[in-house]
């Protein structure tokens, strides 16, 4: 396996691995910790380490044996168009097929199902054995690493191909060639690397977001040169985002960014909009106006679903190349007719971004994402005010005046075809406390607070993690004493780092308020001593010395940007709260 260290602060890791399912970032766990994630953890597409980075950039041997596989049946899209080791690869396969009768058959066995199962949409027909390469181990096993009831439902359409790749991969010596050609692998890494950095940097600082880092949600983006170039994969499998991308040619290592970066903000912002789930159900009104627009049906039945997406391609218009070079600002000591020539050129420069910008609100306007305009001017003053989207996305959701975007968008003439999210939602039966985190993500605290229960009552369950879980409800739910409890009980068995270090920094601002600020400070000292390695748990607990954590809606001298988000969305709710009438 490769590591790089994080780059340029942020919790991003190049990892060229075996395998996607055992890849992890840039920091290891103890082996009790490992022992522990295995035995109790759900199961997840990348199982992260403590204290791990949330964005990684990596290779994965199972998904190459199936592209290599799709590939020996006649999967030639973009062939032109690709990487060379596509090419190399394909030759050297075909080479050795020419020498061993045992390898042809099992191809032609292979190719026998890969036909019988194909779909007359080729994005569906790539997509199910994609699915089915994100939870597969590593050769020569090649097996699911959950149960069939577990994978995305596309990928059981083509689950019993595996015996046939196994098969095949032995035959053709399939791992020999992977290793042959990982250097060109780690290469194609190296060139996306910059450039995906620079996206989730600039995105982070659009959105006033901290510097990304593990939380319990992974962002990956698996690179895979034996598939289309043309075609980006995205989905997200529970707390997983995942892209799966293939370089070109030419320019070698160019891939669709644009897409990365939209899934990518779907990593950001999806779990701002679902922590205001009850807020929210107050747009549900607005399904009605776009019951008629080219949408696909989640985003008809769904709110939360199409108030996400049109906040993304907010972001996105605000955010576009508009289509000409921004003027460059004169060097500090041109004369001051240089400076008015640049002050009309970016008048007109701003004059002529805008009039681009709001074509393409109206265009997704009229494709049926109806709140793109209120959620595009929201986003200008968010950026006049210099604030983040954490902090305003608040007022964004209480603040709509939802009669009136009602009457807005029934003025709004659709088009006939509209646009589709690059991003696959495939669902997937979660279970256990992944469960348990999703429902608190979007505000079911009743629904976390039971299964943490009864993983507690279990005598093989995670407690360490259920008491995590049942702490935060109980700050949700207003009960200092109780959560003081439950993190007490996380940090008597809990061997993760990073549970450890919030535990006590969760129990600093808790005796902060009290207040108790002699203990308050002994937690926070004791959260720096864990050393998770993380910069968001140094700079929250260095925040706690340095002065009194003060509780939502009470005064602060600066806002918390290193609070985790409230599930709920309840405190943010009550400081936009009209007072009441008198």
């Amino acid at each position: 396996m490769l590591r790089s260290a994080a780059v340029l602060g942020v919790a991003f890791a190049l990892v060229t691995t075996a395998q996607a399912q055992s890849s992890s970032s840039s920091s290891s766990s103890t082996p009790d910790h490992a022992a522990q994630e295995s035995t109790s953890a759900p199961p997840r597409i990348a199982q992260p380490e403590a204290a791990g980075a949330s964005v990684t950039l990596e290779t994965s041997e199972p998904l190459f044996d199936i592209a290599v596989g799709l590939n020996v049946c006649g999967y030639d899209a973009d062939l032109a168009a690709s990487s060379p080791v596509r090419l190399a690869i394909r030759d050297e396969i075909n080479k050795d097929l020419t020498t061993s009768a045992d390898a042809r058959n099992s191809r032609d066995g292979l190719c026998a199902y890969v036909r019988s199962h194909t779909l007359t949409d080729s994005g569906l027909n790539l997509a199910q054995y994609i699915s089915l390469a994100l939870y597969l181990s590593p050769p020569p096993e090649l097996t699911p690493t959950v149960d069939q009831t577990q994978l995305p439902p596309d990928s059981t359409q083509v689950v019993n191909v595996l015996p046939l790749l196994r098969t095949f991969a032995t035959d053709i010596n399939l791992h020999a060639i992977w290793i042959e050609h990982r250097p060109q692998y780690e290469a194609l890494l190296k060139i996306v690397h910059d450039p995906l950095t620079r996206m989730v940097l600039n995105t982070d600082i659009y959105l006033h977001v901290p510097v990304s880092s593990y939380d319990g949600r992974r962002f990956l983006v698996l690179l895979e040169p034996m598939l289309a170039p043309s075609a980006t994969n995205a989905r997200i499998y529970g707390s997983d985002y995942i892209v799966v991308a293939s370089p070109a040619g030419d320019p070698l290592g160019a891939v669709h960014m644009d897409e990365i970066r939209h899934t990518y903000l779907h990593y950001e912002i999806e779990p701002l909009v679902y922590s205001r789930g009850t807020a929210i159900k107050r747009l549900v009104p607005l399904l009605k106006s776009v019951q008629d627009a080219p949408l696909d049906f989640a985003y008809k039945s769904d709110i939360s679903a199409l108030l996400t997406e049109c906040l993304i391609k907010s972001v996105e218009i605000h955010t576009m190349d508009v289509g000409i070079a921004k003027p460059q600002k004169p060097e500090a000591n041109a004369n001051r007719a240089a400076f008015g020539r640049y002050s009309d050129a970016m008048g007109a420069y701003e004059r002529h971004a805008e009039t681009v910008r709001q074509q393409h609100v109206e265009l997704a306007m009229r494709q049926g994402w109806v709140l793109v305009d209120y959620f595009y001017g929201k986003l200008g003053q968010m950026e006049k005010d210099g604030i983040g989207l954490k902090d305003d996305i608040g007022e964004m959701v209480y603040g709509m005046d939802v009669d009136r975007e009602a009457h807005h968008d029934k003025q709004i003439e659709f088009l006939a075809e509209g646009t589709h999210d690059v991003v696959t939602r495939t669902p997937r039966q979660l279970s256990g406390l992944e469960l348990a985190e999703m429902k608190l993500l979007k505000g079911d605290v009743d629904g976390a607070s039971a299964i943490a229960k009864s993983v507690i009552a279990d005598p093989q369950g995670d407690h360490a993690q259920a008491h995590y879980l049942l702490a935060r409800v109980d700050l949700l739910q207003r009960q200092p004493g109780v959560a003081i409890g439950d993190f007490q009980e996380t940090l008597k068995s809990s061997k993760d780092p990073r549970t450890l270090a919030w535990s006590h920094i969760y129990l600093g601002r808790l005796y902060d308020v009290m207040p108790d600020r002699d203990k308050a400070l002994a937690e926070y000292q004791a959260a720096l001593a864990v050393r998770d390695g993380q910069p968001d748990t140094k700079a929250a607990a260095e925040s706690g010395l340095k002065q009194p954590f003060a509780a939502p809606g009470q005064h602060q001298a600066e806002p918390d940007e290193d609070a985790p988000i409230d599930p709920s969305g309840k405190a943010e709710k009550d400081a936009y709260r009209p007072p009441a009438s008198k």
